[in-house]
């Protein structure tokens, strides 16, 4: 007799990764420009530190091309001296790191227990009908992009959305769902309602 539960080592389920590799994409590297950022960014650092650079030369890649294949993974495995292994590791740990092409606005609804309580669920799904989509995917236009995400730290103001890993939108209702859209399409991130911590 064990106090252990029975665990099923047979079953295919045991033991599976579900970890899934961006796809390798075309060619990557820097252009001048990016190129010209990444190199002041790394004197920022002690030359043994040089890793230290990598989460920057990941948003300058996403700047560049909009989301992070598996060739600009080697790159820039390549640039800081270190793994792919490492960089896979960063960008699949990090929801800010696309690795599919996402939409002009990545709208990222705060799921976790205050925006929750207040109605988040709903207002992902009020999102998500409206652009005949589900959550991580993109609508037919290519402007938008839903996901879910984990405290965005506004847990007064939710339910909240960030939108493009930068701005803020906060006390979002589902039934306001069609006028967020629409002042977005029109205005663009002037239709969003700020962090109303942010002082200018």
């Amino acid at each position: 007799m064990s106090f252990h539960p029975q665990m099923p080592y047979g079953t295919p389920a045991w033991h599976k990764s579900e970890r899934k590799l961006p796809d390798e994409g075309p060619a990557f590297e820097f252009t001048a420009e990016q190129k010209a950022k990444f190199d002041e960014i790394v004197t920022r650092y002690p030359a043994d530190r040089r890793r230290s650079a990598l989460l920057p030369a990941l948003y300058l890649v996403q700047e560049q091309q909009g989301h992070i294949t598996g060739n600009a993974i080697a790159y820039v495995a390549g640039l800081i001296g270190c793994s792919r292994a490492d960089v896979e590791d960063v960008v699949s740990y990090y929801v800010m790191f696309f690795t599919q092409p996402v939409g002009k606005y990545v709208l990222g609804v705060c799921r976790t227990l205050g925006c929750a309580l207040n109605g988040a669920g709903r207002v992902t799904e009020e999102l998500c009908r409206h652009l005949h989509i589900a959550p991580n995917e993109t609508d037919a236009t290519g402007t938008f992009t839903v996901m879910e995400m984990e405290c965005l730290g506004a847990c007064d103001r939710g339910p909240v959305i960030m939108v493009n890993n930068e701005h803020w939108h906060e006390c979002q209702r589902p039934e306001d769902v069609p006028q967020l859209l629409e002042g977005l399409r029109e205005r663009g991130l002037a239709a969003l309602s700020g962090c109303h911590l942010k002082k200018e």
